[in-house]
């Protein structure tokens, strides 16, 4: 892949949970179907809200757990059901 190249992919997001809450600052874990972040990418998350506003989430890290699943850590979490375009920055 070249630099600066992003990878889009669509997926749904299926779980939520808390990751850490720090000096009030909340950062959580999303689960999706179907993923093409790998542990140390970045980059963000699309939806849009049933208002028609469309919604970016950056995605701050990823995290894989012991059964390989792979949870995306953020700061705002979209709810379970919710269709998202994930873009994923490469450098």
């Amino acid at each position: 892949m070249s630099a600066g190249v992003s990878v889009e992919f669509a997926a749904v997001v299926v779980d939520i949970r808390e990751e850490s809450r720090v000096a009030g600052r909340q950062r959580w874990q999303m689960a999706l179907d179907r993923t093409e972040f790998r542990a140390g990418d970045m980059g963000a998350l699309e939806a849009v809200a049933p208002s028609g506003t469309k919604l970016t989430v950056p995605v701050l890290g990823v995290v894989v757990d012991a059964d390989g699943e792979v949870w995306h850590v953020v700061e705002k979490p979209l709810a379970a059901g919710t269709a998202v375009t994930g873009r994923v920055d490469t450098v």
